[in-house]
Formats: C-alpha cells, sequence, structure tokens
C-alpha cells in the first residue's frame, strides 16, 4: 500500500499523475486527507481523498508520496499524521518519496544527509545536508526526490521502478507511449 498525503494546496499533477501510473501498474494507493476528506489543489481542484488521516495505517504500508504545491507543503509539514509516517517509513526503509517544496520536509527531518536529491528552485537550502542535483528526479536508497510539476510522470515512473522493477517501469512507459 502506498499513500499519497494531501493538505490543502497541493500541486495537483505531482499527486494525480504518480497515482495515475501506479494504479495502472496494480499498485495498490490510497489518497490521504489531511485536515478534511476533501482537499482543494493550489489551482482549485477539489479532490476527494480514499481516506482520512485518522484512517490511515501502517498496516501493509510500502511507502508514502509527498506532492509539494504551497502552502501544501506547508501544511503537511505541520501534520502530525504525515511526520509519524515519514518517521515510520525511515525506520523500516520504506519508500519516501517526495516533489517539488515538498523534499524540503524530509531535509528538515535531517532524512537527505549524503544523499542525493532535487527540488523546485529555491529549496535547495532547506534539503539539509543533501547532495542537491538539477535531476528531474534523484532516487537514492529509498528516497526518491523530484524538482517539479514539470517532472510528474517521471517521478511517478522512478516510483513504479522502486516498487516493481524497471522491467515493469519500462513496460508501463511503452503502453503508455511515453
Amino acid at each position: 500500500m502506498i499513500y499519497v498525503f494531501l493538505a490543502d494546496g497541493f500541486e495537483e499533477c505531482e499527486a494525480l499523475s504518480p497515482i495515475d501510473i501506479l494504479r495502472r501498474a496494480n499498485i495498490e494507493v490510497k489518497t490521504v486527507g489531511i485536515g478534511s476528506q476533501i482537499i482543494s489543489g493550489s489551482h482549485n481542484i477539489k479532490v476527494l481523498c480514499d481516506i482520512s488521516e485518522n484512517e490511515a495505517q501502517t498496516d501493509n504500508l510500502e511507502g508514502i508520496i509527498l506532492p509539494g504545491g504551497m502552502p501544501g507543503t506547508l501544511n503537511l509539514e505541520k501534520s502530525d499524521t504525515v511526520q509519524k509516517f515519514i518517521d515510520f517509513s525511515a525506520e523500516n526503509g520504506l519508500l519516501i518519496s517526495a516533489i517539488c517544496a515538498a523534499p524540503s520536509i524530509l531535509g528538515h527531518k535531517g532524512l537527505l544527509k549524503n544523499k542525493k536529491a532535487c527540488c523546485f528552485k529555491g529549496f535547495e537550502k532547506d534539503l539539509i545536508g543533501a547532495n542537491v542535483t538539477e535531476n528531474r528526479v534523484e532516487a537514492d536508497e529509498n528516497i526518491i526526490t523530484a524538482y517539479g510539476a514539470g517532472a510528474a510522470f517521471d517521478f511517478g515512473f522512478k516510483i513504479l521502478e522502486f516498487l516493481k522493477g524497471t522491467e515493469t517501469a519500462n513496460a508501463l512507459k511503452e503502453q503508455m507511449r511515453y
């Protein structure tokens, strides 16, 4: 199970593109609403989340996705639920992925120390201890980061590659004519 945490102000394509890719590959993905089950994105697209934050459990968790956007990233970072799931994922070597401004959350927690990471321009200072690159996507052990909305598909495919391997990711790319 992959949880995608959504808070008001999230960047829609950074959340929905990876969800679509993973679901096409038959990976169980649930959106988790922070503060409500209906979350408004940064472009006023409302999403009805699969579950509320109170329903989220660590049973069968394989990893988490943190979309960026403002103030979505700030709302995710101040959520005790999101912090709990980041900590659980880190302690258990599960997938931790963040895109755009959201890698800053990982940087503030010290999870990027000595890891390659990328983010939206201007947030590099928040990737504390990271080897910051300008690549579209970076994968370093169980942590995947991406630089922004334009990399949402690359981000989704890198997550799929982590979960199911390169062959599966490449097959889906071909199927989707990516």
